[in-house]
């Protein structure tokens, strides 16, 4: 099994690639990461992970910097839909449209729009930055299997994900109101958690990830 995660300069990846490979060895799987910005790579891949960190139209600017990889990761995630996973930003991108600073067009994977957190709670802050408590619905979805009941994971962010379908919001968290943590359609999924920083639930999700047959 190959596995790409998507260089296209956003992020300290090599903290993502270290969580997949470390899940690789503990499940006993016959797999290999790579962190790479060539089209081509990824897709060949088996899976694809898409990290992000910054602003959303930065991140899809350096999406679409790289020759073929836009087209790459479309082939392989809604034409032969292979498994697929956005990771911060990198799940905003799925949405059909961001709004940080102007309105950006995302890839339209997943129908919705990113907007500004805006908690009721004036003594939250944004970013929402930190741990909180995943609510989700058990069995709604192979990467959430075999997580205790309210894990918490690693947030920062000063957007959210707000989904035209609310079945296609997998989980969420409560920061004065709401917000989205993550997302799913077919063989696409996402997480505004950071699942490399989230410690034994991130490492779950990661581990539930490599072995998803969607």
């Amino acid at each position: 099994m190959k596995v790409a995660i998507v260089d296209y300069g956003s992020g300290n990846l090599r903290s993502a690639a270290k969580a997949f490979e470390r899940m690789i060895a503990e499940e006993g799987l016959r797999a290999t990461v790579t962190v790479t910005a060539d089209a081509d790579m990824v897709a060949a891949a088996d899976r694809v992970v898409l990290p992000g960190v910054g602003a959303f139209a930065d991140c899809k600017a350096g999406l679409e910097a790289l020759p073929g990889m836009v087209e790459a990761m479309h082939q392989h995630a809604i034409v032969k839909a292979r498994p697929f996973f956005g990771i911060c930003v990198g799940m905003q991108l799925l949405a059909t449209i961001g709004r940080e600073h102007g309105t950006h067009q995302g890839l339209d994977w997943i129908k919705g729009e990113v907007l500004p957190i805006t908690p009721s709670d004036p003594a939250l802050k944004v970013p929402h930055m930190g741990w909180n408590e995943l609510a989700f619905v058990p069995g709604s979805h192979p990467l959430l299997d075999g997580l205790p009941d309210n894990p918490h994971a690693y947030f920062v962010h000063s957007y959210r994900f707000a989904c035209a379908n609310p079945a296609e919001q997998l989980a969420r968290v409560d920061y004065g109101g709401p917000v989205t943590a993550m997302v799913g359609a077919g063989s696409v999924v996402g997480t505004q958690f950071h699942p490399e920083k989230s410690q034994a639930t991130g490492l779950k999700v990661i581990a539930n990830f490599l072995r998803w047959m969607p």
